[in-house]
This record gives structure tokens, C-alpha cells and sequence, in this order.
């Protein structure tokens, strides 16, 4: 019952990877593009969540963790920029 919970949201999270990918590239804003490339991040962490859960193994959690600080520090520094010019003050 659980392999088939994982497999139905290994699909539907891959899913939605690829319609953030569609986002990405055809944004019509700038911000939006910068929102799908977060929402991204997000996506890629309950991946590897998943794919950690499934193969029974603690090493994906680890990564999902620096995976969620480097997109979160991203995502402020391009809104940074975006808002000031620049990163670094």
C-alpha cells in the first residue's frame, strides 16, 4: 500500500517539476520566473523526501536539508537584486 502511495507521488511531484520547468522558460514576468524556480526548490526537496522514504535510507533527508538552505538563500538574494541592483550592500 505504501510502495503504491510513494509511486502515485513520485509521479504527480515529477509532474509538477515539469510544469514549473514550463513556467520557467515561458514566464511572462520576471517575478513569475523567479517564483517558479522557488516553487522548484520545493518540488526537488519532496522528491528527494519520496525517493528517501522509498529506498529506506537517511542520506536523502540530509540532502533535502542543504538543498532547502541553498534555495532559500537564492531566492533572497535574487530578490535582492532584483529589488536593490545588487547583492552585497
Amino acid at each position: 500500500m505504501l510502495d503504491i502511495a510513494l509511486k502515485i507521488s513520485l509521479t504527480l511531484v515529477m509532474l509538477a517539476l515539469l510544469l514549473n520547468t514550463f513556467r520557467l522558460t515561458v514566464g511572462p514576468t520576471l517575478p513569475d520566473r523567479i517564483l517558479a524556480l522557488d516553487t522548484m526548490y520545493v518540488n526537488s526537496i519532496a522528491l528527494i523526501v519520496l525517493l528517501g522514504l522509498w529506498l529506506g535510507t537517511k542520506t536523502y533527508f540530509e540532502a533535502a536539508v542543504l538543498i532547502a538552505m541553498l534555495g532559500f538563500i537564492s531566492t533572497v538574494a535574487v530578490c535582492k537584486y532584483l529589488q536593490r541592483g545588487d547583492i552585497i550592500e
